[in-house]
């Protein structure tokens, strides 16, 4: 079997810690190479497994991935050659999807159609949407992702041990989201809550080390907190779209038990992009109304628009 031909099924299916002294076989130019994983950008990071990524910066061969359980990294066998070596976690990534994954370039990690929201139960697609985002991909949040990229790895033939270290450090961005002063707060066990927040990058580009410039609309839930009166939600996200502007809008989605419909949007496009710090972002906004529904006196009636819409004035 040609070199070419076994990267590319190695890279297509994976390759694990149980198969990796079969490349002494396979590969008389192979050098033994042990690759270490240092935490020192994410002390607290506990991944179960790691992957590392090795591209052939003279075309020789096709990508070739190693996979590692645990956190730290371990020993492999690859042929002589200069190496572009791109790391990241491959635990729970059930959501994420690749692209590109020839190019290290272009290498991308991104998440699927987001088909419902998830306390709602409706189809994404019948929503209603903020102005200038009615085009944006409706698309799931991502889980915890860490990468590291490292240039000019030289690898050569040699009974010697040669390391490639790798220092990853979270990409992925953590949103919150703080809904102060809602009106009738108490009638809150009539309804289900969604949000979304538009504007957010489709994906991470690991080449790169930047977000994507393609802009999605992400869905997340609130819950409530009687004590002082707000909705609060957390999420994570891939940050704000790099080299391409667009405003963000915060949208609460209500279905009552009478069939009452309600969304409120919040311009938060000043929040998102002025944040202290893009890899926590914490939007503030207030105003939320939650009317009665027509089973206790109040709300609308059931033969409106299907969807009301309740522009707010953010009140900081």
């Amino acid at each position: 079997m040609k070199p070419q031909l076994l990267l590319s099924l190695l890279l297509a299916g994976g390759l694990t810690a149980c198969h990796h002294k079969d490349l002494d076989v396979l590969y008389d130019d192979a050098g033994n190479v042990e690759v270490i994983f240092d935490w020192r950008n994410a002390p607290e990071a506990a991944p179960q497994s790691m992957e590392a990524t090795f591209f052939s910066t003279s075309g020789s061969a096709a990508p070739v991935r190693f996979q590692f359980a645990g956190r730290d990294g371990g020993e492999v066998h690859v042929p002589a050659d200069t190496y572009t070596v791109i790391g990241q976690n491959s635990d729970n990534t059930d959501w994420a999807l690749r692209r590109h994954e020839e190019d290290p370039e272009q290498f991308e990690i991104y998440t699927p159609d987001a088909s419902q929201l998830e306390g709602l139960r409706l189809n994404a697609r019948s929503l209603p949407r903020a102005r200038g985002s009615e085009e944006e991909r409706m698309a799931q949040t991502p889980g915890t992702l860490y990468g590291n990229r490292q240039d000019g790895v030289s690898l050569e033939v040699t009974s010697r041990r040669q390391t490639v270290t790798l220092y990853p450090e979270e990409v992925t961005c953590h949103y919150s989201v703080e809904v102060r002063d809602v009106d009738n707060l108490q009638n809150l066990a009539d309804a289900t809550l969604d949000a979304t927040l538009s504007g957010m990058a489709e994906g991470y580009c690991q080449g790169q080390s930047a977000a994507t410039a393609n802009a999605v609309t992400m869905p997340f839930t609130l819950s409530e907190n009687r004590t002082d009166n707000t909705l609060t939600g957390h999420f994570l996200t891939f940050g704000e779209c790099s080299q391409t502007n667009h405003t963000h809008s915060l949208i609460v989605y209500m279905v009552f038990t009478d069939g009452t419909k309600q969304y409120q949007t919040f311009d938060v496009t000043d929040q998102v992009s002025r944040a202290p710090d893009p890899k926590n972002v914490h939007i503030i906004v207030s105003g939320l109304q939650i009317p009665r529904t027509i089973d206790s006196g109040g709300g609308f009636r059931p033969d409106v628009d299907p969807w009301e819409s309740v522009n707010i004035d953010i009140k900081m």
